[in-house]
């Protein structure tokens, strides 16, 4: 069973490696919505529109990401992209970590890194800096270590609608969880589905390549993040996935899609049992009077707000220390298990909330 596996497994890599390097020629290319799921957001960070607004438009042709994963506070950051395909978001990190970050964008393609590659003189130019701050290896997502990347090295990982193209998520997860410092934190968009997928659709090429094969169950996001040490998935925004293609939308039959955009963190096994009133002071450029942290987590400036101990944990130990006053709670306040149905954490809820869908960008409709 196990050698079927890593047949398989390497059967999706190929099916990536054709699919992204060398059939796919934009993201216009691409049988579903999910490419133009990143414009759901209303409003972005003036930092983020401007850095976005210098990318090459060569790189910005060749994304094939389904989110928007670009977290505050990035400022001298050593960022870790997950599939960094066309470069987009490593060229737009670089711009936001300034000089004195860095920002590596990892891939299996070898076309899309030679690709990426010829752009980084560019960037560097355009944002002014005297040397590089941004560069890309070719390895697998599950083999971090193998690529060269050290462990506790990095502040955040990024990704983009890449993980679903993964056959297994959890050397991922713990991968990305090995590698992170205390109190890093991974920041991810990707592909969700409604129910699990079945064997027989990770077994089609065009499926597999779209990531509809590959798409987790949502639900299955929680267990797989504790299993690894993680913190209980955040989630941050979501927007359903239309599939135009009438013989895909078949092989579907019942199940649904969603781009979710979740952010996790590596906290300790026992970060404590207390939650606490935490007071957010607007520090944070780009947000001087509200952070919008989650879906759950709204904190505006000099406003006391009670969260759990989880919460507490996060805000005291990752790199939003500084921005909080933090007054500890004499009683138990923890909510931080995840209820049986998990409602606060289902992209499908929040899409129909904020009835986020996008309708474009595919040629499927034909």
């Amino acid at each position: 069973l196990s050698i079927e596996l890593h047949l398989n497994g390497l059967q999706r890599f190929h099916i990536q490696d054709k699919y992204y390097g060398c059939r796919l020629e934009s993201s216009c290319d691409l049988q579903t919505s999910a490419t133009s799921c990143s414009l759901a957001c209303s409003t972005l960070p003036r930092s983020l529109t401007e850095a976005l607004s210098l990318i090459h438009p060569d790189v910005i042709k060749r994304f094939f990401g389904c989110g928007l994963p670009f977290p505050a506070k990035l400022e001298g950051c050593r960022v870790l992209d997950l599939g960094s395909g066309s470069g987009r978001d490593c060229f737009a990190f670089s711009k936001l970590v300034g000089p004195s970050g860095h920002v590596t964008g990892i891939d299996m393609t070898e076309q899309l890194i030679t690709a990426s590659c010829q752009f980084v003189e560019y960037h560097q130019k355009k944002f002014g800096y005297e040397e590089p701050n941004v560069s890309f290896v070719q390895g697998y997502m599950e083999k971090l270590c193998e690529a060269g990347i050290q462990r506790d090295s990095m502040d955040i990982l990024i990704s983009n609608c890449v993980i679903c193209l993964c056959p297994d998520k959890r050397a991922v997860l713990q991968q990305a969880y090995d590698v992170l410092k205390d109190g890093g934190e991974l920041y991810f968009s990707d592909m969700y589905a409604s129910s699990v997928v079945p064997d027989h659709m990770k077994q089609d090429p065009v499926l597999w390549g779209e990531g509809m094969g590959g798409s987790l169950f949502w639900k299955d996001l929680i267990s797989l993040a504790h299993s690894v040490g993680f913190s209980t998935p955040r989630l941050v925004s979501a927007s359903h996935i239309e599939v135009h293609n009438i013989q895909l939308k078949e092989k579907a039959g019942d199940i649904k899609y969603a781009s979710g955009t979740y952010r996790l963190f590596k906290l300790p096994q026992q970060p404590g049992r207390s939650g606490a009133a935490v007071i957010y002071k607007g520090t944070i450029p780009d947000f001087p009077d509200q952070l919008d942290f989650d879906s759950s987590h709204c904190f505006k400036k000099d406003v006391e707000v009670e969260v759990d101990a989880e919460m507490t944990a996060i805000i005291q130990l990752s790199r939003f220390c500084s921005d909080f006053t933090v007054r500890m709670l004499d009683e138990h306040k923890s909510d931080s298990e995840p209820t049986p149905q998990c409602c606060h954490l289902n992209p499908f809820l929040l899409a129909d909330r904020w009835g986020s869908s996008m309708k474009q960008c595919s040629k499927t409709s034909r």
